[in-house]
């Protein structure tokens, strides 16, 4: 078999074999379904006594790409006269002409940044030429069926409950209409079980407050319930609109740590900005709230006199900066940044990069909006999610422990 129990030497190289071991293993497999089916209706028989499903040859040769290469299958077939009733593969349906496995690879590869003109050249490379169905064409109609399921996402009903969400607004280019950059408004929760769930990805003009109240809004009309943190950066636009929204009045904000970082470290000269960055990150990474206002004003005794401007671009946010000592502890690593956002979007820019651009504003939303679907597969619980539950149900948390009320010790100490 393959050469491999005979004296002659090997012709094949690694990949040969096992494009031939996955044709050979296609076709028993093939012809095992088809045994299989023949022996469960033999006893199904005419008037004459003759069998209504019997073994009919093979159909004509058919090109199938699959994980290691295309392969040619002469599959085999079945005559099957019961009435109102035909064979139809499992294993190898009709019309197939590639795997899932490879069927999936086309929206990934389009996705990672192979634009539509190199997609068949890529694909070529790997599965050889003749692969079916790997062209431009096949790219196009899938955007068209992308911009369904994103049209299907932003009308579906929203019933759970959200702990927090993350907020930011990412720019990406684009080369068609006025603008050369469209702003892609992008909202994440958390549900109680700790699950990371995209809940809106809308095209918004420069992140301004009417942008995200359509947005905001939209997601109400729906059955969003506000949750009890929100996390984003300074941008004015969307802490204005939650503000206006009668239902997220009780909403807590956290400020983006990263992103204050950056902007305090821009106002200081590049010679200090190792020392700055050592104390910004004591404040950020702190035990308790007492530990992060004591290197605060470490920081602004520091670089007061002669740097100002960075001093009260930290102190003008700081209550939103420490809002996350009110929550878990395990939640603080997770609620301190926008992380969760940034990073998934590091895939949009890499993807248009590579494109210079996507084609239009709408393209480019959905291709943002199945990116985030194809990260959201990969997201971790938050940590420490079992303490959802608690803050859901109004336990008060103090420098990321239970408050426990006096009622409660005098209640313990009676005991």
């Amino acid at each position: 078999m393959l050469e491999l129990l005979s004296d002659k030497p090997l012709k094949h190289n690694l990949d040969e074999i096992v494009r031939l071991g996955a044709k050979q293993m296609l076709l028993h497999a093939l012809e095992a379904e088809v045994a299989q089916v023949i022996e469960h209706y033999k006893d199904n028989v005419d008037s004459d006594g003759k069998r209504l499903v019997v073994r009919n040859g093979t159909a004509a040769t058919r090109t199938v790409a699959l994980g290691s290469g295309n392969v040619q299958i002469n599959a085999p077939r079945i005559n099957d006269k019961r009435p109102g009733q035909k064979f139809t593969s499992h294993i190898l349906p009709p019309y197939l002409r590639k795997s899932p496995k490879v069927e999936s690879l086309l929206p990934t590869l389009y996705l990672q940044g192979i634009s539509t003109g190199k997609m068949k050249g890529a694909m070529t490379e790997f599965f050889g030429e003749g692969s079916m169905g790997l062209s431009p064409a096949s790219i196009s109609k899938l955007i068209t069926s992308w911009e369904k399921d994103f049209d299907e996402f932003k009308r579906r009903k929203i019933t759970k409950k959200y702990a927090y969400v993350w907020a930011d607004g990412v720019n990406v280019k684009v080369r068609l209409g006025d603008d050369k950059k469209v702003c892609i408004l992008v909202v994440i929760g958390v549900t109680k079980d700790g699950n990371k769930e995209l809940l809106a990805a809308q095209e918004g003009y420069r992140e301004s407050k009417e942008a995200w109240l359509t947005l905001m809004r939209d997601l109400v009309s729906r059955g969003f319930t506000a949750p009890l943190l929100a996390i984003g950066d300074g941008a004015l636009g969307f802490w204005s609109a939650l503000r206006d929204i009668e239902e997220f009045k009780l909403t807590k904000e956290q400020r983006c740590w990263v992103h204050k970082i950056a902007n305090v470290l821009n106002k200081l000269p590049k010679r200090v900005q190792p020392e700055a960055k050592v104390l910004l990150h004591e404040m950020m990474k702190a035990p308790n709230k007492k530990s992060a206002e004591a290197a605060r004003l470490n920081f602004e005794a520091i670089f007061n006199d002669k740097y100002e401007k960075s001093v009260q671009c930290l102190n003008k946010d700081w209550e939103q900066l420490t809002t996350f000592f009110d929550f878990p502890a395990k939640h603080w690593v997770s609620l301190r940044t926008t992380n969760p956002i940034e990073s998934s979007f590091a895939t949009v820019k890499l993807r248009t990069k590579s494109t210079r651009g996507a084609g239009s504003a709408k393209t480019a939303t959905t291709m943002a909006f199945k990116l985030l679907q194809e990260c959201e597969k990969k997201w971790r619980k938050i940590r420490g999610f079992e303490d959802i539950e608690n803050i859901l149900n109004g336990v008060v948390y103090k420098d990321g422990v239970v408050v426990v009320s006096e009622s409660a010790n005098q209640e313990a100490a009676a005991i």
